[in-house]
């Protein structure tokens, strides 16, 4: 009997991370009309796309424009994702992508060979392109391991997961699924998510599966939507306002009056070093949080904090690591909430991560008292060896698309590894400078050789 053919590409529009969502949603309630630039990084860049490979990744980027927000995604998103305003779920019923128009893809070949270098630049109105990210990265390495590293087979892959699973759960970690970005394509995801609801669900673990980043196969396997914000927003804002010297400060204010309190509660600290987001961590929320947007965009009716009022740290759950010494940002974090008095936080770590990893940073977390949790990747959903060869990786890609233009400015990121820093290099040296930001170089960072 012949195999099913097993799905390919990108076909819903939940195939994303939450994430992408709630930026979207505040997005939408604060810069409608601002437009941007997204530029592709290739970091290892000696794994590259072959002609046919690129021929496919262009006929499955067009495709995007033909989805659509159908009514049981909707009713997810309204039954589990509450803070997504309604303004907005009525914005996603009439929204679709526009690939012709926003998406460029260029090939470039290699002298005589049959490779080329991969460029992908997205241009348009903020709102509407910052859907492309996790898709077209998504695409990008399904295309590669379709056409170029073809030595590998489905074989083991839940059962794979599965152990993973039971090993961090055993361990009491608490994990979600952060793959979708470098996954080998969906199917692999699939069977990802299928071995750790399994771990999770058939054994009394003192761990348990947090959820996905990825929406779709939340409502598929019954699991959690997880995520908060990425660093584009930061990004976004600082660019818009050339203002970096506040600009976490802005995006935290700005994201407490989208969606208020006690709701996606976890702040990614490295957009611009995470010495300078403490900075603006322990300043007093405003009384009136709402007139933050008056703030960013320079008015001056801000609402003056009094002291009363909590600091960010005290109203955020918890801080998410994504870049640089794990072990060095416990220690850091430890210091900072020290300083002001707040105890009981979580950390969300998110960084190239492996069973022996979340084991070892959930330790250390813990003597710290902090409350770790682990979003794992590329570990997870792109892990296979050669068929040929099963002692031997077939390695992953590592690719990003990030932020490269907001209203026409530059828009940067600096992280906690220089490996990481994005964008405009003229620019990463001012905003270094004005910031006092001290350069880190990590010896496990090197972004070609993180899987």
């Amino acid at each position: 009997m012949a195999q099913p053919k097993l799905p390919e590409g990108v076909s819903s529009f939940l195939d994303t991370d939450l994430y992408k969502l709630t930026m979207q949603c505040a997005v939408l309630k604060y810069f409608p009309s601002v437009d941007v630039e997204y530029k592709f990084t290739n970091r290892t860049p000696q794994m590259r796309l072959n002609r046919d490979a690129f021929v496919w990744l262009e006929e499955q980027v067009r495709k995007l424009a033909n989805i659509r927000l159908e009514q049981q995604e909707l009713q997810f998103l309204r039954n589990h994702c509450p803070y997504l305003s309604a303004d907005y779920l009525d914005y996603l019923q009439k929204f679709q992508l526009r690939p012709e128009e926003q998406v460029q893809l260029m090939f470039n070949p290699i002298d005589d060979s049959e490779t080329g270098d991969l460029d992908i630049i997205v241009t348009g109105l903020w709102i509407e392109t910052m859907l492309y990210e996790i898709p077209l990265l998504a695409l990008t390495s399904e295309a590669y391991f379709k056409f170029i590293d073809r030595d590998w087979d489905y074989d083991g892959q839940e059962e794979q997961a599965y152990e993973k699973g039971v090993q961090l759960f055993s361990a009491g970690c608490g994990v979600s699924e952060f793959g979708s970005r470098r996954r080998r394509d969906f199917h692999t995801q699939d069977l990802v998510i299928k071995g750790l609801v399994r771990a999770s669900n058939e054994n009394d673990l003192p761990g348990k599966l947090s959820g996905t980043s990825n929406v779709y196969f939340a409502m598929k396997h019954g699991i959690p939507p997880v995520g908060t914000v990425a660093h584009e927003w930061y990004m976004g804002i600082a660019a818009l306002t050339n203002d970096y010297e506040h600009a976490n400060e802005n995006g935290l204010r700005y994201w407490l009056d989208a969606f208020g309190r006690g709701v996606l509660g976890i702040a990614l600290t490295d957009t611009f070093g995470t010495a300078d987001f403490f900075k603006a961590f322990k300043k007093k929320v405003p009384a009136r949080t709402s007139a933050s947007q008056d703030s960013a965009m320079g008015y001056t009716d801000e609402g003056d904090p009094t002291d009363t009022q909590p600091t960010y740290a005290e109203v955020f759950a918890g801080i998410r690591q994504d870049s640089g010494d794990p072990k060095q940002y416990v220690k850091d974090a430890d210091d900072f909430y020290k300083s002001i008095g707040v105890t009981g936080k979580s950390i969300v770590f998110s960084d190239a991560l492996n069973v022996d990893k979340c084991i070892e940073y959930r330790k250390l977390a813990e003597d710290y008292g902090f409350k770790p949790s682990f979003g794992v990747g590329t570990f997870f959903t792109n892990d296979y060896h050669r068929r040929t060869d099963p002692q031997t990786k077939s390695k992953p890609l590592n690719i990003v698309i990030k932020l490269s233009k907001a209203g026409g400015r530059p828009a940067i990121k600096i992280s906690d590894n220089i490996g990481k820093n994005t964008g405009d290099s003229a620019t990463v040296q001012d905003v270094k400078q004005r910031l006092g930001y001290t350069e880190h170089v990590w010896k496990e960072g090197d972004e070609a050789k993180r899987w």
